[in-house]
């Protein structure tokens, strides 16, 4: 789906539609959950901080977030899916991986499904979608966000190599601004770069990631379509303007952090044991602390006091730019039956 949140607030209020709008919290505490195409004009995109959009687009008019709604739609355009192919695989609200290799209409074009179910999503919801297509989910990943808004792209067989060998590293899904960086310095810019290196070479200079690298280069993705894919956790996190070292200062930020987990928790009917924070030092470093309960939490109540065991659980290292809280351990994560065999006592008298 495109621009999700913000079409929705666009299509619930027609008087917003060509307008700059951000969906999320306005001020200097405030982030951007997401922005118009208008507004993304601008330099305004989603996890900024309000103050810093409203400093670049001056006339961006903000709208609050409305899960329920979200969910709403999103049900909608499942459903849709659902009638092309059993296997789809919700990533999130507004995302989904769909195989459509046999499907329920019979029609051999994948290109031409894509274009049905987006003019579908049009006329049942008003909202636009774009899409990608093409032999694996990591490259009909890429693809998806080439024609974006309200297109597709579908790279054929014969054209995955050209294609991959062409595209820019930052685009390749799963590589952030951190690793392109790190790429760039290496003389890495575009697919074929990265394809002269060996597997060991990616493996020593980016871990376990380096092996996925060398395999989606090369068109190599063999994860299918998992249509019972299982949550098996729910995270919300913030990234800040300038480094913090401020413990009480932390503790502010969790708690609005903590008010999004909770909605989201309730958004999804999850509810988990495990808590756990992440803390992104200002050198990059990543620590995570966790606590498990015996009993499943959702409440802000019931977990916030965890968090902050948590936060003065161990002395900081350095100041912090990221801080997160995560939910694993869920109720949705269902647990292999186990049999026990009986002991009958044939001497028991009582039968």
């Amino acid at each position: 789906m495109d621009a999700f949140y913000a079409s929705v607030a666009e299509l619930d209020n027609p008087e917003l539609r060509g307008k700059a709008i951000a969906v999320g919290g306005e001020g200097r505490r405030g982030v951007i959950s997401a922005a118009s195409y208008e507004a993304r004009k601008f330099g305004v995109k989603s996890a900024m901080s309000g103050a810093l959009a409203k400093q670049k687009c001056p006339h961006l008019i903000f709208v609050k977030t409305d899960y329920k709604r979200y969910k709403e739609i999103s049900l909608k355009v499942r459903n849709i899916f659902y009638e092309y192919t059993d296997l789809v695989e919700p990533l999130s609200l507004d995302e989904a991986y769909l195989d459509v290799t046999e499907n329920k209409k019979g029609n051999p074009s994948a290109n031409t499904i894509a274009r049905e179910i987006r003019q579908r999503i049009f006329n049942e919801t008003g909202l636009i979608a774009s899409a990608g297509i093409s032999i694996n989910k990591f490259i009909a990943k890429v693809a998806s966000d080439i024609n974006k808004p309200n297109g597709q792209k579908t790279v054929h067989p014969d054209e995955v190599l050209q294609f991959l060998d062409e595209l820019p590293v930052n685009k390749f899904y799963g590589v952030g601004k951190v690793t392109a960086s790190k790429m760039y310095n290496l003389g890495i810019f575009v697919g074929s770069d990265l394809k002269k290196k060996t597997r060991e070479e990616l493996v020593k200079l980016f871990g376990k990631s380096g092996d996925h690298y060398y395999n989606i280069v090369r068109g190599i993705h063999k994860s299918p379509v998992k249509p019972n894919r299982v949550r098996k956790s729910v995270a919300a996190e913030r990234t800040f303007l300038e480094n913090i070292s401020s413990e009480i200062f932390m503790i502010e930020e969790l708690e609005k952090i903590a008010e999004e987990l909770e909605k989201r928790m309730i958004t999804l009917d999850t509810k988990g044991k495990t808590i756990t924070l992440k803390i992104k030092y200002s050198d990059f470093t990543q620590h995570t602390r966790s606590k498990t309960k015996k009993y499943f939490m959702q409440n802000l109540k019931e977990f916030f006091p965890l968090v902050k065991e948590l936060l003065f659980q161990e002395k900081l290292l350095n100041s912090v730019r990221l801080l997160g809280l995560s939910f694993s351990n869920l109720n949705t994560v269902k647990k292999e039956p186990f049999w026990v065999q009986l002991k009958i006592d044939f001497n028991d008298q009582s039968f």
